[in-house]
């Protein structure tokens, strides 16, 4: 690929410079480094890079800086792509990032390890592609899991729920289910209940409940 104009902020001098010298080897030009937000945001304005990488907690609280400053960025020159490190995964920051457009990607840094496919990933970057870890993957299907707010519903309550997402009336359901249309009634209550939907009339609580139901699929 053409030379990739990038510039790097992380308070490890060392990774840092790791990730310099690597660049430099793939045939890319590291404009400068930083070392904290402001001194990002300065060579950014200065020499308008194709590419920042920047770790995610940098000086002074060592808290979101990284990603304050990616904030600016995008804000200021959207045609700047930006790569984010961190040594852990932060599922909430990354999809705030990620959700800011195209050119953008969210690493953990031990990945910086496998140089070639650190390289290839900072290009696509460039290109204007959307790069994420798969350890953030991973976590994101996690929290999926533990979120599912069909957790709370009994096992008849889901299968009354799911015919309900057919289109089914009561009587279909108990018909469907072998039950009598008075228990079927009781079910829906009893997940509209614990689904803590509005108490907004009936017939719109239980489009709200399919809704949740095909959500959470």
């Amino acid at each position: 690929m053409a030379e990739v104009r990038v510039v790097l902020a992380d308070d490890d001098v060392l990774l840092r410079e790791g990730v310099a010298s690597l660049l430099d080897r793939a045939g890319h030009l590291v404009l400068g480094q930083a070392g904290d937000y402001e001194g990002l945001l300065e060579m950014v304005r200065r020499s308008r890079p194709d590419l920042a990488v920047v770790d995610i907690r940098m000086p002074p609280t060592h808290t979101t800086e990284g990603l304050a400053a990616a904030r600016v960025i995008r804000q200021e020159f959207p045609e700047v792509a930006i790569l984010v490190l961190s040594a852990h995964v932060e599922v909430e920051h990354a999809m705030e990032l990620l959700a800011s457009g195209q050119g953008v990607g969210y690493l953990l840094k031990s990945r910086v390890a496998d140089v070639t496919e650190f390289v290839d990933t900072l290009e696509r970057i460039a290109r204007g592609g959307s790069v994420v870890d798969p350890a953030l993957v991973r976590e994101l299907v996690s929290v999926r899991r533990r979120q599912d707010p069909l957790d709370v519903l009994s096992a008849r309550e889901r299968e009354v729920l799911a015919l309900m997402a057919e289109g089914r009336s009561n009587a279909g359901i108990a018909h469907q289910l072998w039950i009598t249309e008075g228990t079927v009634e009781k079910h829906v209550r009893s997940l509209l209940a614990k689904l803590d939907l509005p108490e907004t009339g009936e017939d719109h609580r239980r489009v709200l409940a399919v809704i949740t139901f095909l959500e959470a699929q």
